[in-house]
Protein backbone atom coordinates (compact mmCIF):
# COMPACT_ATOMS: atom_id res chain seq x y z
CA UNK A 1 0.00 0.00 0.00
CA UNK A 2 2.91 2.32 0.78
CA UNK A 3 4.14 1.75 -2.61
CA UNK A 4 1.17 2.75 -4.29
CA UNK A 5 0.79 5.63 -2.41
CA UNK A 6 4.23 6.62 -3.25
CA UNK A 7 3.63 5.93 -6.99
CA UNK A 8 0.41 8.37 -7.14
CA UNK A 9 2.34 11.13 -5.26
CA UNK A 10 4.88 10.97 -8.07
CA UNK A 11 2.18 10.83 -10.92
CA UNK A 12 0.40 14.43 -9.46
CA UNK A 13 4.06 15.47 -9.07
CA UNK A 14 5.27 14.24 -12.41
CA UNK A 15 2.00 16.21 -13.86
CA UNK A 16 2.36 19.13 -11.53
CA UNK A 17 -1.38 18.33 -10.61
CA UNK A 18 -2.91 16.61 -13.56
CA UNK A 19 -3.46 12.62 -14.36
CA UNK A 20 -3.21 10.83 -17.43
CA UNK A 21 -6.37 8.25 -17.72
CA UNK A 22 -6.82 5.45 -19.67
CA UNK A 23 -10.15 4.56 -22.10
CA UNK A 24 -12.43 2.67 -20.35
CA UNK A 25 -14.98 0.62 -22.29
CA UNK A 26 -18.47 -0.77 -21.62
CA UNK A 27 -20.72 -3.29 -23.18
CA UNK A 28 -24.31 -3.75 -22.76
CA UNK A 29 -26.22 -6.38 -24.39
CA UNK A 30 -29.27 -4.81 -24.74
CA UNK A 31 -27.91 -2.10 -27.20
CA UNK A 32 -26.82 -1.71 -30.56
CA UNK A 33 -23.57 0.28 -31.15
CA UNK A 34 -23.93 3.49 -33.36
CA UNK A 35 -19.99 3.29 -33.44
CA UNK A 36 -19.17 6.75 -33.50
CA UNK A 37 -17.10 6.41 -30.17
CA UNK A 38 -13.98 6.03 -32.59
CA UNK A 39 -13.30 2.76 -31.32
CA UNK A 40 -11.74 0.44 -33.98
CA UNK A 41 -14.25 -1.39 -36.24
CA UNK A 42 -13.06 -4.15 -35.28
CA UNK A 43 -13.45 -3.88 -31.54
CA UNK A 44 -17.18 -3.05 -30.65
CA UNK A 45 -17.13 -6.44 -29.38
CA UNK A 46 -14.00 -6.62 -27.79
CA UNK A 47 -16.08 -8.53 -24.83
CA UNK A 48 -17.41 -11.13 -26.89
CA UNK A 49 -20.47 -10.76 -28.96
CA UNK A 50 -22.43 -12.98 -25.84
CA UNK A 51 -21.67 -9.90 -23.62
CA UNK A 52 -22.80 -7.28 -25.93
CA UNK A 53 -21.60 -4.58 -27.91
CA UNK A 54 -19.56 -1.32 -26.98
CA UNK A 55 -21.54 1.88 -26.73
CA UNK A 56 -20.18 3.53 -23.86
CA UNK A 57 -17.01 5.05 -22.78
CA UNK A 58 -16.94 6.12 -19.13
CA UNK A 59 -14.82 8.89 -17.65
CA UNK A 60 -13.43 9.60 -14.58
CA UNK A 61 -15.26 6.43 -13.03
CA UNK A 62 -14.69 5.03 -9.47
CA UNK A 63 -18.02 2.54 -9.63
CA UNK A 64 -18.04 -0.93 -11.67
CA UNK A 65 -20.68 -1.27 -14.46
CA UNK A 66 -23.81 -3.80 -13.74
CA UNK A 67 -24.21 -5.87 -16.39
CA UNK A 68 -24.67 -9.34 -14.51
CA UNK A 69 -23.33 -12.27 -13.72
CA UNK A 70 -20.65 -11.85 -16.19
CA UNK A 71 -19.49 -8.35 -15.66
CA UNK A 72 -15.19 -8.19 -15.15
CA UNK A 73 -13.80 -7.49 -11.47
CA UNK A 74 -12.84 -3.51 -13.18
CA UNK A 75 -15.45 -3.23 -15.21
CA UNK A 76 -16.89 0.76 -15.53
CA UNK A 77 -13.58 1.24 -13.28
CA UNK A 78 -11.56 4.10 -14.90
CA UNK A 79 -7.37 3.55 -14.69
CA UNK A 80 -4.63 6.05 -14.04
CA UNK A 81 -1.50 5.95 -16.30
CA UNK A 82 1.43 6.37 -14.09
CA UNK A 83 4.07 6.20 -17.35
CA UNK A 84 3.65 7.41 -20.89
CA UNK A 85 4.40 4.06 -22.17
CA UNK A 86 1.73 2.50 -24.92
CA UNK A 87 1.43 -0.05 -22.40
CA UNK A 88 1.52 1.88 -19.32
CA UNK A 89 1.69 0.67 -15.44
CA UNK A 90 -2.02 1.77 -14.02
CA UNK A 91 -4.09 2.14 -10.80
CA UNK A 92 -7.23 2.07 -10.46
CA UNK A 93 -8.50 5.81 -9.92
CA UNK A 94 -10.70 4.60 -7.01
CA UNK A 95 -7.71 3.22 -5.32
CA UNK A 96 -5.98 6.08 -5.94
CA UNK A 97 -8.92 8.07 -4.22
CA UNK A 98 -8.93 5.76 -1.49
CA UNK A 99 -5.03 6.16 -0.62
CA UNK A 100 -4.55 10.06 -1.58
CA UNK A 101 -7.92 11.50 -1.72
CA UNK A 102 -7.02 14.76 -0.26
CA UNK A 103 -4.12 15.16 -2.77
CA UNK A 104 -6.53 14.45 -5.82
CA UNK A 105 -9.88 15.94 -4.59
CA UNK A 106 -8.75 18.12 -1.32
CA UNK A 107 -9.74 17.38 1.52
CA UNK A 108 -12.49 19.34 2.42
CA UNK A 109 -14.12 16.82 -0.31
CA UNK A 110 -12.78 14.11 0.73
CA UNK A 111 -14.68 15.07 4.42
CA UNK A 112 -18.04 16.10 3.19
CA UNK A 113 -18.54 13.58 0.36
CA UNK A 114 -16.05 10.51 1.19
CA UNK A 115 -14.78 10.77 -2.03
CA UNK A 116 -15.28 11.17 -6.06
CA UNK A 117 -19.21 10.62 -6.22
CA UNK A 118 -19.81 11.28 -10.16
CA UNK A 119 -18.71 9.51 -13.36
CA UNK A 120 -18.85 10.65 -16.72
CA UNK A 121 -19.98 8.46 -20.27
CA UNK A 122 -20.40 8.90 -24.18
CA UNK A 123 -23.46 6.62 -24.58
CA UNK A 124 -23.71 5.73 -28.17
CA UNK A 125 -26.24 3.59 -29.72
CA UNK A 126 -28.30 3.28 -33.16
CA UNK A 127 -31.41 2.44 -31.62
CA UNK A 128 -33.34 4.37 -29.28
CA UNK A 129 -33.43 3.02 -25.77
CA UNK A 130 -36.51 1.09 -23.57
CA UNK A 131 -38.31 4.20 -21.79
CA UNK A 132 -36.78 3.65 -18.15
CA UNK A 133 -35.71 5.79 -14.85
CA UNK A 134 -33.07 5.54 -12.83
CA UNK A 135 -33.62 5.02 -8.63
CA UNK A 136 -33.20 7.69 -5.92
CA UNK A 137 -31.33 7.32 -2.92
CA UNK A 138 -33.70 6.29 -0.72
CA UNK A 139 -35.14 3.28 -3.19
CA UNK A 140 -31.53 2.12 -4.84
CA UNK A 141 -30.61 2.12 -0.80
CA UNK A 142 -32.90 -1.03 -0.92
CA UNK A 143 -30.53 -2.55 -3.16
CA UNK A 144 -27.19 -1.56 -1.80
CA UNK A 145 -26.94 1.28 -4.65
CA UNK A 146 -26.97 4.83 -5.02
CA UNK A 147 -29.70 6.92 -6.78
CA UNK A 148 -28.78 8.06 -10.35
CA UNK A 149 -29.35 11.89 -11.45
CA UNK A 150 -27.97 12.34 -14.99
CA UNK A 151 -27.02 15.14 -17.35
CA UNK A 152 -27.13 15.10 -21.01
CA UNK A 153 -25.01 17.01 -23.61
CA UNK A 154 -25.29 16.32 -27.06
CA UNK A 155 -21.40 17.44 -28.92
CA UNK A 156 -21.10 18.53 -32.41
CA UNK A 157 -18.07 16.50 -32.83
CA UNK A 158 -19.32 12.80 -32.06
CA UNK A 159 -22.69 13.31 -34.01
CA UNK A 160 -21.55 13.35 -37.65
CA UNK A 161 -24.83 11.47 -38.42
CA UNK A 162 -28.59 10.67 -36.06
CA UNK A 163 -28.60 7.29 -36.28
CA UNK A 164 -32.33 6.04 -36.58
CA UNK A 165 -34.03 8.47 -34.11
CA UNK A 166 -33.04 11.17 -33.01
CA UNK A 167 -35.54 12.32 -30.47
CA UNK A 168 -35.53 11.31 -26.96
CA UNK A 169 -39.39 10.95 -24.71
CA UNK A 170 -39.08 12.83 -21.44
CA UNK A 171 -41.90 12.10 -17.94
CA UNK A 172 -45.56 11.19 -18.72
CA UNK A 173 -48.85 12.96 -20.53
CA UNK A 174 -50.53 15.05 -18.07
CA UNK A 175 -53.53 13.43 -16.56
CA UNK A 176 -51.32 10.21 -17.22
CA UNK A 177 -52.24 7.52 -13.23
CA UNK A 178 -50.88 5.20 -11.74
CA UNK A 179 -53.57 2.76 -12.94
CA UNK A 180 -52.33 3.82 -16.42
CA UNK A 181 -48.49 2.33 -15.82
CA UNK A 182 -49.75 -0.24 -13.98
CA UNK A 183 -51.71 -1.52 -17.05
CA UNK A 184 -48.52 -1.02 -19.56
CA UNK A 185 -46.58 -3.57 -17.13
CA UNK A 186 -49.34 -5.99 -17.10
CA UNK A 187 -49.32 -6.39 -20.61
CA UNK A 188 -45.42 -6.97 -20.39
CA UNK A 189 -45.23 -10.44 -22.27
CA UNK A 190 -48.02 -9.50 -25.24
CA UNK A 191 -45.35 -7.23 -27.23
CA UNK A 192 -45.31 -3.63 -26.89
CA UNK A 193 -46.51 -2.22 -23.72
CA UNK A 194 -47.54 0.66 -24.76
CA UNK A 195 -45.86 2.85 -22.26
CA UNK A 196 -45.35 5.37 -24.85
CA UNK A 197 -48.37 5.92 -25.69
CA UNK A 198 -48.49 7.70 -22.07
CA UNK A 199 -45.19 10.14 -22.81
CA UNK A 200 -44.21 12.86 -25.46
CA UNK A 201 -41.07 13.01 -27.48
CA UNK A 202 -38.37 16.00 -28.18
CA UNK A 203 -36.28 16.32 -30.92
CA UNK A 204 -33.05 16.75 -30.04
CA UNK A 205 -30.46 19.81 -30.64
CA UNK A 206 -27.03 19.75 -31.18
CA UNK A 207 -24.89 22.02 -28.61
CA UNK A 208 -27.43 21.68 -26.03
CA UNK A 209 -28.63 19.51 -23.37
CA UNK A 210 -31.36 18.14 -20.33
CA UNK A 211 -31.43 17.57 -16.95
CA UNK A 212 -32.53 14.09 -15.77
CA UNK A 213 -33.71 13.54 -11.87
CA UNK A 214 -33.68 10.37 -10.85
CA UNK A 215 -37.49 8.87 -10.84
CA UNK A 216 -37.78 10.50 -14.39
CA UNK A 217 -38.75 8.05 -17.05
CA UNK A 218 -37.00 8.62 -20.34
CA UNK A 219 -36.16 7.07 -23.98
CA UNK A 220 -32.85 8.03 -24.91
CA UNK A 221 -32.66 8.97 -28.89
CA UNK A 222 -29.39 7.98 -31.05
CA UNK A 223 -27.40 10.92 -30.60
CA UNK A 224 -23.95 10.32 -29.06
CA UNK A 225 -24.90 11.82 -25.78
CA UNK A 226 -22.16 13.28 -23.03
CA UNK A 227 -23.69 12.09 -19.72
CA UNK A 228 -22.46 13.24 -16.81
CA UNK A 229 -23.76 11.59 -13.37
CA UNK A 230 -24.08 10.07 -10.11
CA UNK A 231 -21.76 7.61 -8.98
CA UNK A 232 -24.24 4.23 -10.28
CA UNK A 233 -25.25 1.97 -12.50
CA UNK A 234 -29.24 1.55 -11.06
CA UNK A 235 -32.05 1.52 -13.93
CA UNK A 236 -36.02 -0.36 -14.34
CA UNK A 237 -36.99 -0.52 -17.97
CA UNK A 238 -40.53 0.20 -18.25
CA UNK A 239 -41.17 -0.66 -21.85
CA UNK A 240 -40.90 -4.28 -23.25
CA UNK A 241 -40.30 -3.95 -26.27
CA UNK A 242 -38.07 -1.39 -28.48
CA UNK A 243 -38.25 -2.26 -32.70
CA UNK A 244 -39.02 -5.03 -31.91
CA UNK A 245 -36.20 -6.53 -29.66
CA UNK A 246 -38.13 -7.86 -26.41
CA UNK A 247 -36.89 -6.78 -23.31
CA UNK A 248 -37.31 -9.69 -20.40
CA UNK A 249 -38.68 -8.56 -16.68
CA UNK A 250 -35.85 -8.76 -15.22
CA UNK A 251 -34.72 -5.56 -16.77
CA UNK A 252 -37.66 -3.55 -14.70
CA UNK A 253 -36.54 -5.76 -11.65
CA UNK A 254 -33.06 -5.52 -11.66
CA UNK A 255 -32.64 -2.94 -8.58
CA UNK A 256 -35.81 -3.60 -7.28
CA UNK A 257 -36.02 -5.68 -4.15
CA UNK A 258 -36.59 -9.65 -3.82
CA UNK A 259 -39.67 -9.08 -2.13
CA UNK A 260 -41.12 -6.11 -4.53
CA UNK A 261 -39.98 -7.72 -8.23
CA UNK A 262 -43.87 -8.23 -8.46
CA UNK A 263 -45.42 -5.61 -6.96
CA UNK A 264 -46.99 -3.10 -9.29
CA UNK A 265 -47.69 -0.80 -6.90
CA UNK A 266 -43.78 -0.16 -5.51
CA UNK A 267 -42.92 -0.43 -9.19
CA UNK A 268 -44.76 2.49 -10.03
CA UNK A 269 -43.94 4.59 -7.05
CA UNK A 270 -40.20 4.62 -8.57
CA UNK A 271 -41.33 7.34 -10.81
CA UNK A 272 -41.60 10.70 -9.62
CA UNK A 273 -44.87 11.72 -10.65
CA UNK A 274 -44.49 15.53 -10.02
CA UNK A 275 -42.01 15.53 -12.37
CA UNK A 276 -43.21 13.38 -15.14
CA UNK A 277 -46.22 15.03 -15.25
CA UNK A 278 -44.73 18.93 -15.14
CA UNK A 279 -46.68 20.59 -18.38
CA UNK A 280 -43.82 22.51 -18.35
CA UNK A 281 -40.68 19.84 -18.49
CA UNK A 282 -39.21 21.61 -21.26
CA UNK A 283 -38.95 24.62 -19.72
CA UNK A 284 -37.50 23.19 -16.39
CA UNK A 285 -35.50 20.34 -18.19
CA UNK A 286 -33.58 21.48 -20.91
CA UNK A 287 -30.22 22.77 -20.73
CA UNK A 288 -28.50 25.75 -23.57
CA UNK A 289 -25.49 26.39 -22.71
CA UNK A 290 -24.48 29.09 -20.12
CA UNK A 291 -20.93 31.09 -20.67
CA UNK A 292 -18.76 31.13 -17.89
CA UNK A 293 -17.74 34.79 -18.39
CA UNK A 294 -18.61 37.24 -20.54
CA UNK A 295 -18.33 35.67 -23.79
CA UNK A 296 -16.92 39.16 -25.43
CA UNK A 297 -13.84 39.03 -23.40
CA UNK A 298 -13.62 35.06 -23.44
CA UNK A 299 -13.07 35.80 -27.63
CA UNK A 300 -10.76 38.57 -26.55
CA UNK A 301 -8.46 36.36 -25.06
CA UNK A 302 -8.71 33.24 -27.38
CA UNK A 303 -10.96 31.23 -26.09
CA UNK A 304 -15.18 30.30 -24.74
CA UNK A 305 -16.59 28.26 -22.21
CA UNK A 306 -19.92 27.79 -21.39
CA UNK A 307 -21.28 25.71 -18.45
CA UNK A 308 -23.47 22.82 -21.04
CA UNK A 309 -24.89 20.74 -17.78
CA UNK A 310 -25.60 22.22 -14.64
CA UNK A 311 -28.70 23.28 -12.23
CA UNK A 312 -28.53 20.22 -10.27
CA UNK A 313 -26.59 19.64 -6.70
CA UNK A 314 -24.38 16.77 -7.79
CA UNK A 315 -22.50 17.49 -10.91
CA UNK A 316 -21.99 19.70 -13.99
CA UNK A 317 -20.17 20.03 -17.07
CA UNK A 318 -18.65 22.73 -19.14
CA UNK A 319 -16.99 23.00 -22.95
CA UNK A 320 -13.68 24.81 -23.13
CA UNK A 321 -12.98 25.67 -26.79
CA UNK A 322 -9.60 27.16 -27.30
CA UNK A 323 -9.36 28.47 -30.74
CA UNK A 324 -5.96 28.03 -32.92
CA UNK A 325 -2.37 29.22 -31.67
CA UNK A 326 -4.10 30.23 -28.43
CA UNK A 327 -3.07 29.76 -25.01
CA UNK A 328 -5.11 30.65 -21.36
CA UNK A 329 -5.20 29.88 -18.32
CA UNK A 330 -8.17 28.50 -16.75
CA UNK A 331 -9.21 28.29 -13.18
CA UNK A 332 -11.94 25.95 -11.53
CA UNK A 333 -12.73 25.43 -7.58
CA UNK A 334 -12.62 21.73 -7.72
CA UNK A 335 -11.05 18.85 -9.46
CA UNK A 336 -12.45 17.59 -12.50
CA UNK A 337 -12.03 15.12 -15.06
CA UNK A 338 -11.73 15.89 -19.00
CA UNK A 339 -11.90 14.54 -22.53
CA UNK A 340 -10.84 16.00 -25.73
CA UNK A 341 -13.13 15.71 -28.01
CA UNK A 342 -11.45 17.98 -31.37
CA UNK A 343 -7.98 19.43 -32.29
CA UNK A 344 -4.51 18.86 -30.16
CA UNK A 345 -2.45 20.71 -27.79
CA UNK A 346 -0.74 20.75 -24.45
CA UNK A 347 -2.74 20.74 -20.90
CA UNK A 348 -0.40 21.97 -18.12
CA UNK A 349 2.69 19.33 -18.74
CA UNK A 350 0.58 16.96 -20.97
CA UNK A 351 -0.16 16.98 -24.47
CA UNK A 352 -3.64 16.50 -25.32
CA UNK A 353 -5.19 15.32 -28.37
CA UNK A 354 -8.77 14.13 -29.65
CA UNK A 355 -8.38 10.59 -30.82
CA UNK A 356 -9.30 9.37 -34.38
CA UNK A 357 -9.25 5.85 -33.95
CA UNK A 358 -8.73 4.05 -30.94
CA UNK A 359 -8.37 -0.04 -30.58
CA UNK A 360 -9.03 -1.95 -27.49
CA UNK A 361 -6.83 -1.42 -24.70
CA UNK A 362 -4.77 1.39 -26.34
CA UNK A 363 -3.79 4.31 -24.27
CA UNK A 364 -4.54 7.78 -25.52
CA UNK A 365 -3.86 11.39 -25.04
CA UNK A 366 -7.49 12.63 -24.87
CA UNK A 367 -8.54 12.18 -21.10
CA UNK A 368 -6.97 13.95 -18.26
CA UNK A 369 -7.96 14.24 -14.57
CA UNK A 370 -7.05 17.22 -12.98
CA UNK A 371 -6.66 17.52 -9.35
CA UNK A 372 -8.04 20.31 -7.04
CA UNK A 373 -5.30 21.76 -6.21
CA UNK A 374 -4.21 22.57 -10.33
CA UNK A 375 -7.58 23.46 -10.83
CA UNK A 376 -7.85 26.26 -8.54
CA UNK A 377 -4.20 27.48 -9.35
CA UNK A 378 -5.07 27.57 -13.01
CA UNK A 379 -4.63 24.86 -15.97
CA UNK A 380 -2.69 26.62 -18.97
CA UNK A 381 -4.31 25.10 -22.21
CA UNK A 382 -2.62 26.20 -25.35
CA UNK A 383 -3.81 24.98 -28.81
CA UNK A 384 -0.66 24.06 -30.91
CA UNK A 385 -2.97 23.74 -34.21
CA UNK A 386 -3.40 27.07 -36.30
CA UNK A 387 -6.55 26.21 -37.63
CA UNK A 388 -8.83 23.81 -35.81
CA UNK A 389 -10.19 25.12 -32.47
CA UNK A 390 -9.33 22.25 -29.49
CA UNK A 391 -12.56 21.46 -27.80
CA UNK A 392 -12.30 20.01 -24.27
CA UNK A 393 -15.58 18.74 -22.44
CA UNK A 394 -14.89 18.78 -18.34
CA UNK A 395 -16.93 17.12 -15.81
CA UNK A 396 -16.98 17.80 -12.19
CA UNK A 397 -18.43 16.74 -8.84
CA UNK A 398 -20.88 18.60 -6.30
CA UNK A 399 -18.19 21.18 -5.18
CA UNK A 400 -17.58 22.57 -8.58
Amino acid sequence: MKKEASEIIRAIDRGEGILRLLPNWVPRTFCVPGKRLRLHPDDYYAFGAHRGGIDERWFSSTINADNGPLTLEDEGLSYIALDEGEQPDKVLLKDAIGLEGAAILGTEVIKKHGGWTMFAKFFDNMEPLPHHLHQDDETAAQVGAKGKPEGYYFPRQLNNHTAYFPYTFFGLNPGTTKDDVKRCLKNWDKGDNGILFLSHAFKLELGTGWNVPPGVLHAPGTYVTYEPQAASDVFAMFQSLVWDRPLGWDMLVKDVPEDKKQDLDYIVDLIDWDINLDPNFFQNRFLAPKPTGDPKRMHEEGYEESWVVYDNDFFGAKELIVHPGREVRIADSAAYGLVAIQGHGTLGTYVIEASDMIRFGQATKDELFVTADAARNGVIVKNTSTVENLVILKHFGPEA
